[in-house]
């Protein structure tokens, strides 16, 4: 049996799980989330926790019962916690800021980039530009609009200017060591 699977999921107070079939829908404070799952896996609700279960030991049900678990969990902790991705900005003019809810980029091209927020997501920006939030209830969607953000401009290995991950490390390289004669 599956070890993330077989782990019940504890709903927390002021979060409301609701099971029609095959469909999972996740009402919180901070919003509402859906998710369909596959006939073979089971969801069941009792005293305060979401129970997931396969019908067989079939290797596809295997797969999915972990991961429709760890779905299940990421519902609930975003609509009631919600989720957050930071992202640094490095290099000499990069900046970010917000157009009413429009991330706006410059870094470096001829023009500046600018992402418009999707549902539920948000974009928190600080004072000097060089730091932002991804914030939202859906942690895929909030880690993917933050790659396609880190995707305008990846950070280079010589002097790391372009925007990363708050908590990545970049490899530098050794730059020329000196003119040829």
């Amino acid at each position: 049996m599956s070890r993330i699977g077989r782990l019940p999921v504890v709903i927390p107070a002021g979060v409301s799980v609701k099971i029609d079939q095959n469909l999972i829908i996740v009402k919180g404070p901070k919003g509402e989330l859906q998710h369909s799952f596959p006939p073979e896996i089971s969801v069941k609700q009792e005293s305060g926790e979401v129970i997931i279960n396969r019908s067989t030991d079939h290797r596809l049900h295997r797969s999915k019962h972990g991961l429709i678990r760890a779905l299940v969990n990421n519902m609930i902790l975003g609509v009631s916690k919600g989720f957050t991705k930071d992202l640094v900005i490095e290099g000499v003019g990069y900046k970010a800021a917000l157009q009413g809810k429009k991330l706006v980029l410059n870094l470096g091209y001829s023009h500046p980039v600018v992402f418009n927020p999707q549902e539920n997501v948000s974009f928190v920006v600080d004072k000097s530009g060089t730091q932002l939030s991804v914030n939202g209830i859906d942690k895929a969607l909030v880690g993917e609009i933050a790659a396609r953000i880190r995707r305008v401009r990846p950070p280079e290995p010589y002097k790391g200017k372009g925007v990363r991950y708050a908590n990545e490390t970049i490899i530098r390289k050794a730059g020329k060591t000196g003119k040829a004669k």
